[in-house]
Formats: C-alpha cells, structure tokens, sequence
C-alpha cells in the first residue's frame, strides 16, 4: 500500500515538472480562463460599464457612440462604431488583468515558472 502512495505522488511531481518545463501552465491558463470569464466580462461591459459611461453620454450608451462620414465619391455613409470599439478595448484588459491575476497565484504556489 506505501509503495502505491508513492508511485502516485512521484506521478503526480512528474506531472506537474512536465506542465513547468514545457510551459502548459500558461497556454492551460489562458485558454481556461479566457473561455470560462468569457461572458462574465462581455455581460459586465455591456451591461454595467457601458450604461454607467452612457450616463455622461449624449446617446446613453458607450457602444452606440459612431460617427457618419458619407463619401464624396458614391454619395453612401459609411457608419464608424468607435463606441463599440472603446467597448472591446474595456473587454481585452479586462480579460487580460483577470489572467494576470491567475497567473500570478499559479506563480504564488509554484505552478508557473518566468
């Protein structure tokens, strides 16, 4: 039975050096928390940060923020949505610092290496 025990935990150290060494922790990391905080974040800037900025706005909304340039060419508009865009940008660094974070905690425990 200790024999078992320790070929379990000298499976388990071998694991973990492998996901060190080649650097799995960082891409699992990424990968993980990208697609689980996905709609969590796209709902809190859509739906909380968004409207609190549109309180200052003329239109109310950060993402409805655009601009009309009508060509002088074909006469057409062409609508540019930088609100949505100022919106995506609050979404990226949002993201970002929430996989800082757990990468700084994997580091903290020594699971993630420089």
């Amino acid at each position: 039975m200790e024999k078992a025990t320790e070929k379990k935990k000298g499976f388990v150290k071998e694991f973990v050096d492998f996901l060190q060494t080649f650097g799995v922790i960082g891409l699992a990391i990424g990968f993980v928390i990208g697609v689980a905080s996905s709609a969590v974040v796209n709902s809190l800037v859509k739906d909380i940060i968004n409207p609190i900025v549109g309180l200052i706005l003329p239109t109310g909304n950060l993402s409805s923020l655009n601009v009309t340039v009508t060509s002088p060419v074909s006469g057409k508009p062409s609508v540019f949505l930088y609100g949505d865009f100022i919106s995506q940008i609050i979404y990226f660094v949002i993201i970002a610092l929430v996989v800082f974070i757990m990468y700084k905690q994997l580091k903290r425990v020594g699971l993630a290496k420089m």
